[in-house]
């Protein structure tokens, strides 16, 4: 796919979707980096039904702590494996207290350091709580950029080596969102919709279907 192609694509998706931002719900870094842990394996509708009566009681490092793992546990006891992820988000919470002043890292050195934080994660804080040009590609945007030919790549981290090196940079801080939601609501794994596919032309994918 040429540069050509790549800058008309993401220019009809920023046109169908000026402003794109993530489904979780968060009111700071701190609540999103919450929400992006118990997301993992998990849909973001279940995390913000978890996240909705966890918040109002708890959105503080300190304030989970406080829970304890017990007390955690019952908020998010519907999401999938929630032993584990609070766990993860209550070792967090003591780092953050003890190295951060309370504060999410701004880095991805340091937010890598976090237990449950790993690339992917660490990339959706940079980009949506910091605004940085990263792009988190989890299994939504691996599979948009391989089968539309944007960025395609043996695994993950390849994938997001080469959007981070074939985004044009104007829309690079949104690529993250407009790929992932093409990837939820139109280019879905089992079967693309790609008769209403505002990109359908320009996609290199060569199984389209219900054309």
């Amino acid at each position: 796919m040429n540069q050509t192609k790549r800058h008309a694509i993401f220019t009809r998706l920023k046109s169908a979707d000026p402003h794109p931002t993530t489904e979780l719900e968060y009111n700071s870094p701190f609540e999103l980096l919450v929400a992006v842990i118990l997301s993992a394996q998990a849909t973001d509708k279940g995390v913000n039904l978890a996240t909705r009566k966890l918040f109002p009681k708890a959105n503080t490092p300190e304030a989970i702590a406080a829970l304890g793992e017990a007390g955690l546990r019952e908020f998010i006891k519907s999401i999938g494996l929630f032993k584990t992820k609070a766990k993860n988000i209550l070792a967090t919470c003591q780092l953050l207290i003890q190295d951060h002043d309370n504060e999410v890292p701004r880095t991805r050195e340091q937010l890598e350091k976090l237990p449950g934080v790993g690339r992917k994660t660490a990339n959706v804080i940079l980009n949506t709580a910091f605004g940085e040009p990263t792009i988190a590609v989890d299994t939504h945007i691996f599979r948009v950029a391989n089968r539309t030919g944007i960025a395609p790549g043996k695994n993950v981290l390849a994938v997001e080596l080469k959007l981070l090196k074939v985004v044009p940079k104007e829309f690079r801080h949104d690529a993250h969102h407009w790929l992932i939601l093409h990837g939820r609501y139109q280019c879905k794994a089992r079967k693309p919709e790609c008769a209403t596919c505002l990109i359908n032309e320009l996609c290199e994918f060569k199984e389209k279907t219900n054309l």
